[in-house]
Parts: structure tokens; C-alpha cells; sequence
């Protein structure tokens, strides 16, 4: 694909590298990546992509702008709170790169759609933050035969790889089953380094453009592991795995039911809740008409200084086991996090152990939104 003298100004420190040169770029303008994600990871893949010349970027979400979002995913602006991210997306890569053709795909990647979508693409990046998404990701690109630029992302810490290629291992290699759910929190629980993701995106991105140019050594059998705390990188090698279902032994050969597989809850109506779980309205009638039981708050303590619910007590999730015997077992006990679901591994421990316990559903950021504004939302 010829470039137009518009594109070989733009593109010129490019055309003077000896490993790009003008065939090399032709190759990136000819080149279709498709981004799984447009969130952490998809932000800065999407821009430098762009800005490198890809001549076809496809995305992939169904999300919209999140106020929460803005502090590290550098493709959305405050202007574009509210909005659907593929089209903050579409309009930001627009102004980055008019040479660039955007598709886009505002759904959730499931089995029924993941091998229709990818299908026209070269080269697949994973910028998803879940594990039923990266495992429908990597089978996918193995029964396609594409690679899969992967990435991930927790607190300070990152990783980056190439899986998925004709000679090289795939995700499952690496990780054969994915981890119990709850022992997973996700960066809205946990938290995140707003860098980070730009950091780990922006190696994805380099990857990408290795692959398009044949050039350089891609990750390929091998996993990045990256320590922001410390600034450190550390390589690990990773072979195929002969036994693999997907790569190895080819026993996948049609996609299932992720979220079956990694243990992932269906999604619960707003009207519905799960058994022991009393909503921010009830709790909010109970304090009204009732002071015998208590109201236990199991977030850290940093947590705790940003928003609180008045009158709680706050034992830390890991802490509990050691502080259940200071608990009245007379009493009944609501307990509450942040949106939920450590209180709900709380509400279980204290079951075990005999408690009479009530989960509150969508913790104190439901509280906020259903019964008092003033608790600020983080």
C-alpha cells in the first residue's frame, strides 16, 4: 500500500530506520490489528498504534467513559465522561491519525462473536481485564492461527508477552486454569498505578509493530514481568506445553462458556440479590428502627478515611479471623467494602463460625448512590 506524500512526512522517522524504511511502513499501513479493550491497556496501544501509521485498528467494548476511568486511560478526556468509550475512541484516533481506518465493535467479546470479529485481523492485542475474556482471547487466536500480544495489570505490577504465534507457546501454556474468583480482585478493588498501564499498552504496542515489521526479538516464549515499585524487569522463559489443550494437543476446537469456566457469577438484576444480602434502603430502615445489631466495615484503613458509613466498626478482611472472638455473637451483623464483594467473602467466614450475618449488596458505593450522596464514591 503506496503512501501519499502526506504520509511519508508524517512517517519519517520511521522511513529513515533501517528496520522500517519505506517497505517496512508500507507494511504497517497494509497491517489490521484488532484491540480487545479500549479501557488501561487499550489506551495507549490504540494511540501509539495510530500514530505509527497501522493502517486498520479494530476495538472491541462495550463500556462507556467513567469519571474513574480518566486516571489512566489516556484515549478518553473529561469531555467524554458518559459516553460510549468506542466512540470517545474513534473520535481521539481520528485526531491523532486521519490515515487510519477504525472499526468498531460495541459488544462484549463472547464464544458466539470472538471468531467472526478477529477473523479478518492479523495480529490480536489482549488488553482485557479479565480472565474469562484472556482465556476466550487466547483460544480463539490459536484456532485462528493469529498472535496474541497479551498484557495485564495489578496495582504496581505488570506483565507483557507474544502467545499464540506458530512456534511459540500460548496463554494456557502459561496458565493452564485460571485462579478461584475470589481470589482475584479486579483494579476497581484492588487498585492500579495510573502509569502503568501506559507502560505495559505501550510495550504491547512494540510488540505489534515487531510482528507487522519482522523485525527485532518478539516475546515470544517469553513472559515480561514488570515491578513499577522497584522499576525492575525480569524475564521468564515459557515453553509449549505439549499437553496443552489448545496449542498442543488441539483437543479445543470450538469455544465454551467463559465465565462458566472461571467460575465468573452470572449477572444479577437490579432487582434481584443474592441469599443474605440486604440492600442500602434496608440497611438504611434498619439503623432507623433498630440499634441491635452491628455494622462492620471490612475495608482497609486508607478506605476508611476517604468514605465511611457512620457508626460502623471496621475490621479489615484480613484481620477477621483473628478479631472474631471481640464480636457479640448475640448480635446480628451487616457487613459491607466497597462495592461488595469482600463483604461477601466476610459474610461467609462469619457464617462458618456461627455469626448471623446480612451482606450489603453493592457496598458503600450502592450506599451512596441509594441513600446517602454525601458518602463520596472512589
Amino acid at each position: 500500500m503506496p503512501l501519499t506524500r502526506d504520509e511519508l512526512l508524517r512517517y519519517s522517522r520511521h522511513l529513515i530506520l533501517p528496520d522500517v524504511a519505506l517497505a517496512g511502513q508500507e507494511r504497517i499501513k497494509a497491517a489490521r490489528v484488532l484491540l480487545v479493550g479500549a479501557g488501561g491497556l487499550g489506551s495507549p496501544a490504540a494511540l501509539y498504534l495510530a500514530a505509527a501509521g497501522v493502517g486498520t485498528l479494530g476495538l472491541v467494548d462495550f463500556d462507556v467513559v467513567d469519571m474513574t476511568n480518566l486516571q489512566r486511560q489516556v484515549l478518553h478526556g473529561t469531555s467524554q465522561v458518559g459516553r460510549p468509550k468506542l466512540e470517545s475512541a474513534r473520535d481521539r484516533i481520528a485526531d491523532m491519525n486521519p490515515h487510519v481506518n477504525v472499526e468498531t465493535y460495541e459488544t462484549r467479546l463472547t464464544s458466539a462473536n470472538a471468531l467472526d470479529i478477529m477473523a479478518t485481523y492479523d495480529i490480536i492485542v489482549d488488553g482485557t481485564d479479565n480472565f474469562a475474556t484472556r482465556y476466550l482471547t487466547n483460544d480463539a487466536c490459536v484456532m485462528l492461527g493469529k498472535p496474541n500480544v497479551y498484557g495485564s495489570i495489578f496495582r504496581f505490577e505488570g506483565q507483557a508477552s507474544v502467545f499464540a504465534t506458530a512456534d511459540g507457546p500460548c496463554y494456557r501454556c502459561l496458565f493452564p486454569s485460571p485462579p478461584p474468583p475470589e481470589l482475584v480482585p479486579s483494579c476497581a478493588e484492588g487498585g492500579v498505578l495510573g502509569v502503568l498501564p501506559g507502560l505495559v499498552g505501550t510495550i504491547q504496542a512494540t510488540e505489534t509493530l515487531k510482528l507487522i515489521l519482522g523485525a527485532g526479538e518478539p516475546l515470544v516464549g517469553r513472559l515480561l514481568l514488570i515491578d513499577a515499585m522497584q522499576m525492575r524487569f525480569h524475564t521468564v522463559q515459557v515453553s509449549r506445553d505439549p499437553e496443552c489443550p489448545a496449542c498442543g494437543t488441539r483437543e479445543i476446537t470450538s469455544l465454551i462458556d467463559y465465565d462458566a469456566y472461571c467460575g465468573v457469577p452470572g449477572v444479577t438484576p437490579e432487582h434481584t440479590r443474592e441469599p443474605g444480602d440486604v440492600t442500602p434502603k434496608e440497611l438504611a430502615e434498619m439503623r432507623a428502627t433498630r440499634d441491635d445489631f452491628t455494622l462492620l466495615d471490612v475495608r482497609e484503613p486508607y478506605e476508611w478515611q476517604i468514605a465511611r458509613i457512620d457508626g460502623a466498626e471496621l475490621i479489615p478482611l484480613g484481620t477477621l479471623p483473628a478479631a472474631m472472638s471481640s464480636l457479640d455473637r448475640t448480635r446480628e451483623i451487616v457487613v459491607y467494602c466497597r462495592s461488595g464483594k469482600r463483604s461477601a467473602d466476610a459474610a461467609r467466614q462469619l457464617r462458618v463460625a456461627g455469626f448471623r450475618v446480612f451482606n450489603l449488596a453493592g457496598g458503600i458505593l450502592r450506599w451512596s448512590e441509594d441513600v446517602d450522596p454525601d458518602v463520596p464514591q472512589y
